[in-house]
């Protein structure tokens, strides 16, 4: 293990940013983090309200990490990277800042007098339990504080240690309204390797849904994205509902690729070394902006939405979750499912990470 106090780079040669000059800087020499540099920050805040005009079905969001070792090439929250003298591209990929106080912080926003107890989204910019946190392991700590609080939350997740927190997410279940998502776009191995290197398997993934159903903790699933071209055809479709249907997902939430700036540009780099001949299929479909055009996506989504009425998504709550269930009620939504969306004008769904 190598440390810095800020002003050194954690012995990559490459110039610090300068956030970092405040930060202790880390590199371990293990195979899971070569080539990875970790920011050790003390966070002001950690408990974030989204902005009014953001188009997400939540207010408030917990992220102990910027940056995120998933190193997905499509996802939406890397030119946030930018915002820190980094790069969209690999930096955000291998240079993680952890908020190694995020767990104090938010045990203490928590107790706060003007805190409402409003439900809190994790895992909605980067993961929270992307390899990282299998070191440095914030989430237990966070968990208790939002279990002591009683405070409702919900996680979206690619990763597979949300399995170690079974416990604590079991013991929050029993005083909040607690629900999970596993973000899984496909189910091609081939295609995972390629554009998701840094996650686990879309079969571990699916393992880990039908784990957190089966002790009771509300678990769906948001099939994203959704790649024009290599994932969308009707049997590729077929084979990831059903797939999804057979972890006894309370809901599948099907989302359709889109390309912001910085993750647009890192993409399509990739897409012209590995599928060039999408290239051109991509900037007709992608060339008036973010999103694929509105008639695309509402094909996709009705065939998604076809698929698991004819599996039987949603038909059944997971086993051990009717005291969740009489609490989801009395909030005015079912657990395991998107609570309803603020009051907006209509706007095109969101692609989350981490998934």
């Amino acid at each position: 293990m190598n440390t810095g106090d800020g002003g050194r780079d954690g012995g990559q040669g490459e110039t610090t940013p300068l956030f970092a000059r405040s930060a202790v800087t880390r590199t371990f020499d293990t195979p899971e983090f070569r080539g990875v540099t970790f920011y050790e920050i003390h966070a002001r805040s950690i408990i974030n309200r989204v902005p009014s005009a953001s188009r997400v079905p939540f207010e408030w969001t917990i992220n102990p990490y910027r940056g995120c070792t998933h190193a997905c090439t499509y996802c939406f929250a890397r030119r946030t990277h930018e915002y820190l003298d980094l790069d969209s591209g690999r930096d955000f990929d291998s240079k993680i800042v952890v908020k190694v106080n995020a767990p104090d912080l938010v045990r203490k926003e928590l107790a706060a007098p003007r805190w409402g107890g409003h439900p809190i989204a994790m895992g909605t910019n980067v993961d929270c339990y992307q390899r990282a946190e299998g070191r440095y392991r914030l989430m237990p700590g966070i968990l208790e504080a939002l279990r002591d609080a009683r405070n409702p939350f919900s996680i979206l997740t690619k990763g597979s240690l949300i399995l170690r927190d079974l416990g604590l997410l079991a013991e929050a279940a029993e005083v909040t309204d607690v629900s999970t998502a596993v973000s899984i776009g496909f189910t091609d191995e081939s295609l995972w390797r390629a554009v998701e290197p840094g996650t686990p398997s879309p079969r571990k993934r699916l393992e880990v849904c039908a784990t957190l159903n089966e002790h009771g903790i509300p678990c769906g699933v948001l099939m994203a994205p959704i790649l024009p071209y290599l994932c969308d055809s009707p049997r590729a479709l077929e084979t990831t509902v059903r797939r999804i249907a057979e972890t006894g997902a309370t809901h599948v939430t099907p989302i359709v690729l889109h390309l912001r700036p910085g993750a647009r540009e890192w993409f399509m780099a990739w897409l012209s070394r590995e599928h060039p001949r999408l290239v051109p299929r991509y900037l007709e479909l992608y060339g008036r902006g973010a999103y694929a055009p509105k008639a695309y996506q509402e094909r996709i989504g009705q065939a998604v939405r076809a698929l698991a009425r004819e599996h039987g998504i949603g038909r059944s709550a997971p086993r051990g979750d009717r005291a969740a269930g009489a609490r989801g009620a009395r909030a005015g939504h079912r657990p395991g499912e998107p609570p309803a969306p603020r009051p907006a004008p209509a706007a095109t769904p969101e692609q989350l990470t981490l998934l």
